[in-house]
């Protein structure tokens, strides 16, 4: 019962899939992760953490990025739904600046995979939402850091106005500060990038 590969988005670099869900009157089983299946589809293989976060109605977490390690994420909800955003901050990549946002639930069971330079977050838009995702990189406060979910040029049309934010997220640069930094020499666009 493989995941299947939904659509492709960003230059081929966002993956949304779906997984064959059995179900019955006793509730439902699916497989959420299976290596030989994310090889075929040419998705990572390995993952070194899982993170599971839990938001009341209109929390937005992001836009959220590292860079040592390199890491990828795998992100699904669980209970409720998110407003699930990647943006791409590679320098150099055609699709620079763009983003793409998907309301993804635990009724309709997506997955969205962003690699390695994307910017990642998500807002809660309903209460007790829950969200979980996988990463290829363990966690790093020295080599992390956010771009501004409010950014107007790259203008994410969040489903909430009314958001609540932390204090971290919301002193996050812009992406034009990001890309004037040398850090941002550490994320650049290859036609290839591996997770």
């Amino acid at each position: 019962m493989p995941v299947e590969l939904d659509s492709t988005h960003l230059g081929g670099a966002i993956f949304v899939i779906v997984p064959r869900v059995l179900g019955d009157n006793r509730g439902f089983f699916m497989e959420t992760y299976r290596a030989d299946n994310f090889r075929d589809l040419g998705l990572p293989t390995e993952w070194v953490q899982d993170n599971h976060s839990r938001s009341a109605k209109g929390v937005l977490r992001g836009l959220h990025f590292q860079w040592e390690p390199p890491m990828a994420k795998l992100m699904r909800v669980t209970r409720g739904a998110a407003f699930l955003v990647a943006v791409d901050i590679r320098k150099g990549s055609p699709t620079l600046g763009q983003w793409l946002g998907l309301e993804v639930s635990e009724e309709n069971k997506k997955q969205v995979y962003a690699p390695y330079g994307f910017a990642r977050g998500f807002c809660a838009v309903t209460d007790e939402c829950e969200v979980q995702y996988k990463c290829t990189g363990i966690y790093n406060s020295g080599g992390e850091s956010g771009i501004s979910y409010k950014d107007p040029e790259i203008g994410i049309k969040w489903p909430l106005k009314d958001v609540q934010v932390s204090e971290k997220d919301m002193k996050a640069q812009s992406l034009a500060e990001w890309l004037a930094s040398p850090l941002s020499d550490r994320i650049t666009y290859q036609e290839f990038m591996q997770p």
